[in-house]
């Protein structure tokens, strides 16, 4: 059974950083894309950026130049990098692997909830 376990939210300042961190289990992420996906209070679960299988990037518009992503093949972890944060990026934040537009390939863990204050 392929499953996420998210971590390293917490509250922080505008302007402030944080690293989540993403352990799998059931898949291994340097052979499938990998994403981090996030649901603030009374709206849609959105990607915020994807690693693919070849290490290929890309990030939401709102997050791009402040947010990195990357994986640890050893640890079967993958990481978000966050930077500068706003009051709008406060989220509870998800990892999962994409299958295709709107299928997943595991179950959506509790997530990790990241508040920045402003």
């Amino acid at each position: 059974q392929v499953q996420f376990v998210e971590s390293g939210g917490g509250l922080v300042q505008d302007g402030g950083s944080l690293r989540l961190s993403c352990a799998a289990s059931g898949i291994t992420v340097r052979l499938n894309a990998i994403g981090w996906y996030r649901q603030a209070p009374g709206k849609m679960r959105e990607v915020v950026a994807i690693i693919s299988s070849g290490g290929s990037t890309n990030y939401a518009e709102s997050v791009k130049g402040r947010f990195t992503i990357s994986r640890n093949s050893a640890k079967n972890t993958v990481y978000l990098e966050m930077n500068s944060l706003k009051p709008e990026d406060t989220a509870v934040y998800y990892c999962n692997a994409p299958r295709s537009v709107g299928e997943f390939t595991g179950n959506w863990g509790q997530g990790t909830q990241v508040t920045v204050s402003s």
